[in-house]
């Protein structure tokens, strides 16, 4: 029975071991499958980290080298940046410091300050360096400077209020601006004489080369008295460089044409004069009648004025011999027109060709007046008129004619003999004004002119 029961489990166990055996084969197949695919699965990713690996090491290195030329011309634009400062004398923020440029013949001072001569001229100093500095602060950390620049014809302004009665004597003026002087350094009070022209060109030269300041944060220029300044202060304000670094300071009201560019307008009320100085006429203190009143009013101009002669009365040796004759009742003649204290401006003869001619130039195109009248142009290259012509003589009397056209800010208190500007209108014919855009006020033509074209309403 045991022997049987040993062969049963003999027969049927090797079959058994024999077939685990082969499972155990297949198993270890599939082990072998398996490990060799995890192999080569970590293989294919090894290879590709390897590949992004490579790929971000080149980016990484592409990164340094732009970064180092990034820092090299950083460095080296600092370092011209700096030498550029170093020759224009920038130091930015270091000295920021606002120009107030005033032309004294208009711009006047307070007669409570002038009255007080020297200790009169510091306190107007300090008031303006002060009001200046309130209205303009640059910052907290860095002080603004004021620089102030004034000037005068000081002999003619001094007579003009002495006749004006806000002074008593004339060299009240004087002491009033070597206080003005003394008070601050940056602070100057130029007598100029009786030169317009240079007034007007130091002012604006010098207007130019602060704007071209960086540490000049703001230029006050004291002109609103006088138009003759609107076409450059109309170049400015178009220009973005000067856009918001310029603005006038106003005294006696801004005249129109300056009104009309737009510009910034502020004033110091507690220091400047809002009139202008009313002095009485030089022809009022003659005994010669004037056959249309002068106006009420002129300026320290009229007084340096050379007056005219009358002409001589001539006495003949021999009486002439009467003859009686019916007596005729004759009109009236009408008198001579007198504009005021400077007269009639002497007729200018042009030749109609010429005059045609001109007037066809437009835009750029236009000769400039001040360069062929009066010298080399004070713009410079500024200027939007052409300077590079050589006019004739009958050219020259057309330009002439031209620059009569518009009114001289002075009328007739104007002193300058060879003024270019008209002193009242000159194209009035029998009694009517013919210019199409005439800028003279009503009563700069004689009475009852009547308009040949609508008038504008500031005029």
């Amino acid at each position: 029975m045991a022997s049987n029961d040993r062969s049963h489990l003999g027969g049927s166990g090797l079959t058994e071991f024999v077939d685990r055996y082969k499972q155990y084969m297949q198993q270890k197949e599939n082990t072998h499958d398996f490990i060799r695919d995890l192999l080569m699965y970590a293989d294919g990713v090894e290879s590709n980290l390897r590949t992004e690996n490579s790929r971000l090491l080149q980016i990484l290195n592409d990164t340094r080298l732009d970064l180092d030329d990034a820092t090299k011309s950083r460095r080296d634009l600092q370092l011209r940046l700096r030498d550029m400062e170093t020759r224009l004398g920038i130091i930015p923020d270091r000295n920021p410091y606002v120009m107030v440029l005033i032309d004294g013949d208009g711009l006047l001072f307070k007669e409570h300050l002038v009255r007080q001569g020297v200790a009169g001229g510091r306190k107007a100093a300090d008031e303006l360096r002060k009001a200046v500095s309130d209205k303009y602060s640059y910052s907290e950390e860095t002080p603004i400077e004021v620089v102030v620049e004034v000037v005068a014809n000081v002999s003619g302004l001094s007579k003009a209020m002495k006749r004006d009665g806000c002074l008593d004597d004339e060299t009240t003026l004087n002491d009033f601006i070597s206080g003005f002087n003394q008070a601050k350094v940056p602070f100057h009070f130029v007598d100029l004489g009786y030169c317009k022209e240079a007034a007007d060109a130091k002012l604006l030269c010098s207007a130019r080369f602060h704007l071209r300041n960086f540490n000049c944060k703001l230029i006050l220029m004291g002109v609103s008295h006088d138009v003759s300044y609107a076409p450059y202060l109309d170049h400015l304000i178009h220009d973005e460089m000067g856009k918001q670094r310029i603005a006038v300071l106003e005294g006696c009201p801004t005249v129109e044409g300056i009104v009309a560019t737009g510009i910034t307008i502020t004033s110091f009320k507690n220091i400047f004069r809002s009139d202008k100085l009313r002095v009485q006429s030089p022809q009022s203190e003659t005994t010669q009648e004037v056959s249309s009143p002068s106006p009420p009013s002129v300026s320290y101009a009229a007084i340096t004025q050379t007056k005219a002669s009358p002409p001589p009365q001539i006495t003949l040796p021999i009486p002439l011999k009467r003859v009686n004759t019916p007596a005729r009742t004759t009109k009236p003649s009408t008198p001579a027109w007198n504009p005021g204290p400077r007269g009639l401006d002497p007729p200018i003869q042009v030749n109609p060709v010429t005059l045609e001619r001109l007037k066809k130039r437009k835009g750029g195109d236009k000769l400039c007046n001040n360069h062929f009248l009066r010298g080399p142009c004070t713009k410079g290259d500024e200027c939007d008129f052409e300077h590079n012509y050589n006019p004739t003589k009958d050219e020259k009397n057309v330009i002439a004619l031209f620059a009569r056209l518009s009114p001289c800010t002075k009328g007739q208190d104007c002193d300058i003999d060879n003024c270019i500007y008209g002193h009242h209108c000159p194209s009035v014919v029998n009694g009517i004004c013919t210019h199409p855009h005439c800028k003279f006020r009503v009563d700069e033509h004689p009475p009852g002119t009547k308009f040949k074209y609508p008038r504008h309403a500031d005029w």
